[in-house]
């Protein structure tokens, strides 16, 4: 079993579901009670729900930290990088971003709920970070 694909296939699932969860239903419920024509929204308008805003801002930053997430499990792939760490890192960067997302989404956004939203977004970076510094060492090495 391949840990940092099978992390990577959750992080994209994820932000799947979060988009069909969240934006979609409320753009749809809106659509299908005839509250709105199909063609109201547009792209980068978050109007509506306060919590509509934040769920389109969680699914971009899925979308944003996606990409970079995906090269790093790619290079690992390639570089036939991996281990028992490497496995744990793949983990926390998407636990920490489906917890991230909820946060994001859940709750009124007060500084402390802020300030933990942006611990497990910080527990992503460090990961990425710790990930490619591996990734490096092992190609400085080869």
């Amino acid at each position: 079993m391949n840990i940092p694909i099978l992390s990577l296939l959750g992080f994209t699932l994820w932000t799947i579901v979060l988009l069909l969860a969240t934006v979609g239903v409320y753009r749809w419920r809106r659509i299908l009670t005839r509250r709105v024509a199909i063609s109201s929204f547009i792209a980068g308008d978050d109007l509506g729900d306060e919590w509509y805003g934040r769920a389109m801002r969680a699914h971009a930053n899925c979308l944003e930290n996606l990409q970079i997430f995906a090269v790093l499990v790619f290079a690992a792939g390639i570089l036939d990088v991996g281990g028992r760490w490497f496995d744990v890192l793949c983990i926390l960067v998407l636990a920490a971003r489906i917890v991230h997302s909820l946060i994001h989404v859940c709750f009124v956004q007060t500084d402390r709920v802020v300030g933990v939203r942006f611990l497990f977004y910080v527990m992503q970076v460090i990961a990425f970070l710790v990930m490619a510094v591996v990734l490096i060492r092992h190609a400085i090495a080869t």
